[in-house]
């Protein structure tokens, strides 16, 4: 076979893929608009439904945001209630440090973190790590 006899196999192959396209496209309008005639309501109201689902939606993210917290301003007087070394464990707990990843980073034993904590839980009035954190940002000893 020469390249000349391939070129014209070719474009019959695509006028008959594009006349079936065509076609597949034309029956599936006729399809819809079958549907349409035999369901008129249900469509309406599938219409209807989504369109108060957006707008449902759209009130509920505009009546319900809340305004970003501003973080507090540091107070030098909570920050001096603690020592250096509360204040390096106090930023190591809200990094979500465990004790033993925040005893072997300041190289001491993780008894010394535990009082450390315990002592952190005390003077900010916590009883979980998760607390004392947030207290603590309250107060602006740490962000």
């Amino acid at each position: 076979m020469s390249p000349f006899t391939l070129r014209p196999m070719w474009r019959t192959v695509l006028i008959y893929g594009a006349l079936l396209g065509i076609g597949a496209a034309g029956l599936q309008w006729l399809q819809y608009h079958m549907l349409v005639r035999e369901h008129p309501a249900e469509i309406y109201f599938l219409l209807f439904a989504l369109a108060c689902m957006a707008l449902g939606a759209w009130l509920a993210v505009r009546l319900f945001r809340r305004p970003a917290a501003e973080p507090a301003p540091p107070d030098p007087a909570a920050a001096d209630r603690f020592s250096k070394r509360e204040l390096e464990v106090l930023t190591l707990l809200a990094a979500g440090r465990s004790n033993k990843e925040i005893a072997r980073r300041l190289e001491v034993s993780p008894n010394t973190i535990k009082s450390h904590v315990a002592r952190l839980f005390e003077k900010l009035g916590a009883r979980r790590r998760t607390q004392a954190i947030l207290r603590a940002r309250e107060l602006g000893v740490i962000r």
